[in-house]
């Protein structure tokens, strides 16, 4: 009998169980994926999650931007 754990030959969903989805940008702010790519997850090919996997560092900066602020309010 062996110790190894079966794993499946896919893709890791990047969930880091932090699951709160922007007001504005409707992107989760733990994954960066929108409601619809997480529902949809595993039913993709690895072709789609490799593409999604790609975007996801260049939707960070959109969540970093701020309005306003303490800053914002020193700056003025």
């Amino acid at each position: 009998m062996s110790d190894e754990i079966w794993k499946r030959n896919e893709i890791e969903s990047p969930c880091i169980k932090i699951c709160v989805i922007h007001p504005t940008e409707k992107l989760c702010t733990g994954c960066l994926r929108t409601m619809e790519e997480i529902a949809r997850w595993s039913r993709l090919s690895g072709d789609e999650r490799r593409a999604i996997m790609a975007e996801l560092p260049e939707r960070a900066p959109r969540l970093r931007k701020r309005r306003g602020g303490r800053s914002a309010r020193l700056q003025g």
